[in-house]
């Protein structure tokens, strides 16, 4: 799945789109520092968080270095494509 992650941020938050090149992403807002992976395992754990799987079912898969990312979700649960959407075009509720 693509996502926008916005390091720096004074609280960790998921949710909101983003168009970049990967797509429609989903913005993820993280308190961490875009210092030494911070950033990136901090975006994955609210991700895993944010859909309600385990931090080990979310692995990167491409952008270490680039606030756009590609993480894969382990065995994703059919629902996840809604909770997803949801998240992203902001209709969670």
């Amino acid at each position: 799945m693509a996502v926008r992650v916005k390091p720096g941020a004074s609280r960790d938050r998921v949710g909101g789109r983003f168009d970049g090149p990967h797509g429609p992403a989903l913005v993820i807002a993280v308190h961490a520092p875009a210092v030494d992976g911070r950033a990136t395992e901090a975006a994955r754990r609210a991700l895993a968080g944010a859909l309600g799987v385990r931090p080990a079912a979310v692995s990167l898969r491409t952008g270490a270095a680039s606030r756009d990312k590609l993480f894969l979700v382990d065995r994703p649960d059919p629902a996840l494509s809604e909770v997803l959407r949801r998240l992203r075009d902001g209709s969670a509720g």
